[in-house]
């Protein structure tokens, strides 16, 4: 339920030929801006390269306000809206929102992701069609600054790594102003209640309710 394959569709990403070299999805982090600066030159020419190591799609719909910062790859049809701040190293896939103050930092976006409301998403992978309300973060360092690990039950995976958000599997809706604490993993098709504090493992077709209670979505209540 953890591994690159278990949480996403490739298909849905341009980064879907790199992020399958890896077993498990967050092992990629460190290797995005350089993936950007790879796919960047190769890219056809219905993208433009609008300035130094930016590449948007000319179907793309970009804010005047909005703030592009590089290496980053905006993908056909996404919409970039007032204020965004993609600070670098943003992959961005087709038909997405990034929206309103909205900041961007060492990610990748499937097709289809919206993060349309004041929401940072940092060192982290947000699969396709997932969603993130009004407020929602990616927690990306903790704040002791120790590596993170990611808690799966009694199981404890050390990552090596010092910046880790979450990584939402296709299809994930997250509540609004939720917190993604360091190490974050949701399985797919799962929900996380509004104005909640994650950490750990979420499995697949699950809902995250209020005070961490996890439950499957098919059971009766």
């Amino acid at each position: 339920m953890l591994t690159t394959t278990d949480l996403f569709d490739l298909s849905h990403s341009l980064a879907g030929d790199y992020l399958k070299t890896f077993p498990f999805p967050w092992q990629a982090l460190s290797g995005i801006k350089a993936l950007i600066l790879q796919l960047g030159p190769q890219l056809d020419d219905s993208y433009a390269e609008v300035a130094p190591q930016v590449w948007v799609h000319k179907t793309a719909a970009v804010a005047p306000s909005a703030f592009l910062g590089a290496p980053c790859i905006i993908g056909p049809g996404t919409e970039i809206r007032h204020c965004a701040f993609i600070r670098g190293s943003a992959l961005v896939g087709a038909d997405c929102v990034v929206g309103n103050s909205v900041e961007l930092k060492n990610a990748i976006l499937f097709d289809n992701v919206q993060v349309p409301h004041f929401n940072y998403v940092g060192d982290s992978i947000l699969g396709y069609k997932s969603h993130m309300g009004a407020g929602a973060v990616t927690s990306n360092v903790k704040s002791d600054h120790s590596l993170v690990v990611v808690k799966n039950g009694s199981e404890q995976i050390p990552t090596g790594l010092k910046k880790f958000g979450a990584m939402l599997g296709d299809f994930v809706e997250v509540g609004c102003n939720s917190v993604l604490n360091p190490g974050t993993v949701i399985g797919r098709n799962s929900n996380v209640y509004p104005t909640s504090c994650v950490r750990g493992v979420i499995p697949e077709k699950c809902i995250w309710k209020t005070g961490g209670v996890v439950v499957n979505k098919f059971e009766k209540e």
